[in-house]
């Protein structure tokens, strides 16, 4: 199966440069849709006009997102090492509220670019 999805600049760049293999993501019903083996179409916001291929490698599922940046190292997730966990939260709540994460739990998808 193929998914779209969308990323700001910093996370898509970091992606095409092999440094980040975990994208983080909510858990919600989309998601729940992916499985090992499907490939994902990531298309940079603003425009959505250059996108990156990968396949999907695996699938953490956590009920938070410390559970899961925990779990891994930063760099899976294209953070300097010296970032802390609270530092990597912080980051994710530009994006998602805490309500939508405890309703929802989160997922790190593991990918490889192809």
């Amino acid at each position: 199966m193929m998914h779209e999805m969308h990323l700001f600049e910093e996370p898509f760049d970091l992606i095409a440069q092999g440094k980040k293999t975990v994208e983080v993501r909510l858990y919600d019903d989309k998601r729940k849709k992916v499985s090992i083996g499907d490939a994902i179409v990531f298309k940079r916001l603003p425009d959505n006009v250059e996108e990156i291929r990968c396949e999907v490698v695996g699938l953490s599922m956590f009920r938070s997102f410390r559970d899961l940046f925990q779990a891994f190292e930063a760099s899976r997730f294209g953070h300097p090492s010296t970032i802390t966990i609270d530092e990597q939260i912080a980051r994710m709540r530009d994006v998602y509220s805490e309500e939508a994460e405890k309703a929802n739990g989160v997922l790190g998808i593991h990918i490889r670019r192809i």
